[in-house]
């Protein structure tokens, strides 16, 4: 037999080994339990229903939002009404406010070209009247990096940095130019610019922008500039148009405010262990959301599956060995403060989580899950995955995990994020084409089962230091 032979033969017996080695050590109750995740969510789930009042109903919730407000009282109404123990954690959040529609528009010699833009989310407004001025196109922060305030100075700046189209995986397409949405308005400001306008982060070309947080650091007052994204469309445009006219300015008026910060809450539900109840196993999602959709994918979408967690492990009878805590988390977007003031109060009272797991990837089909965890806990998780392949759920790979679970990360902690197809994530992302409309029911259901068998496993098993390995 020729060497290739025994090579293909030997790997075959090892993954089939390996196969017969996890049943052995999990059994197929495991693999009937997760089937009625799967079916029961497809079946009799919640997730869709909530996600349609908490977008149809409520709508957008900014951050120190009346409309966030309602969705605090909402969420902890319904988790109440499935007898789960409720609380509501305060916690101060910003309170910005966009105001009345922006107005953009290029003035190529006498012509007027409406542009869509929106304010990015903490930037100042204009002057009442607007303001107006030449446009340099850079592209991404590197490049501002290297000019002058003899380049910049009295000039707005045009951040045209696009999304990487060849990455796979999306959201290092958006990590690698993000910078430019985050820090342009500061970096520009120090160089003297009048405003900046950042091309929106969008693998696609449609007239969406596609707003976001930003930030001014410890920029003087009079040096804060206004921060606008500009839809992807209207970005190729601008840039054609620097290069054939001579003579191209570009209007901007906008009316936002940021104020004092506010009290709001994170929203928290619980089923108390029944053998380690200081064990802790935390599903999450954010509250809030930008104000120029609904933010159903984002984040919704994490929200109603997240408490569907719960729902379900109930729903099929399961008394957890560990408390299981469902965590809506407010002002992900634009401060991560209940994140923060989560994981404080934890240390407070010395809680130990072994498990956190975050949707806040859009819900989307779901494809696995990363994992922020030492190569023991890896290990141990791997030996999972073959549970889930009937259900096409293949990616486990160490990542990262969620921004909001991220101030929990610990030595003998395993954090984790759903991960769903990306591709058309960034579609929707931040942009007000983010509704109810485009999130598909079966693929939010799928989501929800997934994570709820993840959280049944580390729940039935905890964690084990020498976990198999393979």
């Amino acid at each position: 037999m020729k060497k290739s032979s025994i090579r293909k033969n030997y790997f075959f017996l090892h993954q089939v080994l390996f196969f017969f080695a996890v049943f052995a050590i999990y059994g197929q109750n495991d693999e009937a339990q997760i089937k009625s995740f799967y079916d029961n969510s497809l079946t009799q789930g919640q997730s869709y229903a909530w996600l349609a009042h908490l977008s149809n109903t409520i709508g957008g919730r900014l951050s120190g939002s009346e409309n966030a407000k309602l969705a605090v009282e909402y969420t902890k109404q319904e988790l109440e009404k499935l007898g789960f123990d409720v609380y509501l954690q305060p916690v101060l959040v910003p309170k910005w406010e966009r105001g009345k529609p922006e107005e953009a528009f290029l003035r190529v010699n006498d012509k007027k070209i409406t542009v869509n833009i929106c304010a990015l989310g903490g930037s100042i407004g204009t002057p009442e009247k607007g303001l107006e001025g030449e446009v340099i196109e850079v592209n991404g922060m590197n490049a501002l990096e290297k000019l002058t305030p003899e380049d910049v100075k009295g000039r707005i700046v045009f951040l045209n940095e696009p999304m990487d189209p060849t990455q796979i995986h999306t959201f290092k397409a958006y990590g690698n130019c993000v910078n430019q949405r985050y820090s342009g308005a500061l970096e520009a400001g120090k160089l003297g610019a009048k405003a900046v306008v950042v091309r929106s982060l969008n693998l696609r070309l449609d007239d969406f922008p596609h707003t976001g947080s930003m930030t001014y650091g410890d920029l003087a007052v009079e040096n804060r500039i206004p921060s606008v994204a500009i839809s992807t469309n209207d970005a190729e445009k601008l840039s054609k148009l620097l290069k054939e006219e001579s003579s191209l300015s570009l209007y901007l008026k906008m009316s936002c405010k940021q104020f004092d910060d506010v009290l709001s809450h994170n929203v928290i539900a619980e089923i108390k262990g029944s053998e380690f109840p200081n064990e802790i196993i935390l599903v999450g999602g954010h509250l809030d959301s930008w104000d120029l959709g609904d933010g159903a994918h984002d984040d919704g979408a994490g929200v109603v599956q997240s408490m569907d967690v719960l729902r379900l492990l109930k729903l099929t009878g399961i008394k957890p060995k560990r408390t299981i805590r469902a965590v809506l988390f407010m002002n992900e977007e634009n401060g991560l403060r209940g994140g923060l003031k989560y994981a404080e109060e934890a240390k407070k009272k010395n809680e130990r989580h072994i498990f956190a797991l975050e949707s806040d990837s859009g819900g989307f089909t779901p494809r696995g899950f990363s994992f922020d965890c030492n190569a023991s806990y890896f290990n141990q998780v791997l030996q999972w995955k073959p549970l889930f392949e009937p259900y096409l759920i293949h990616y486990f790979k160490q990542e990262g995990s969620g921004a909001d679970i991220g101030p929990l990360k610990s030595e003998h902690t395993v954090l984790a994020g759903l991960r769903p197809d990306s591709q058309r994530y960034f579609d929707y992302h931040h942009a007000s084409s983010d509704t109810f409309d485009a999130v598909n029911k079966r693929e939010l259901e799928l989501g929800t089962a997934t994570m709820t068998s993840m959280v049944y496993l580390f729940d039935k098993y905890g964690l084990q230091e020498n976990s198999l390995k393979h």
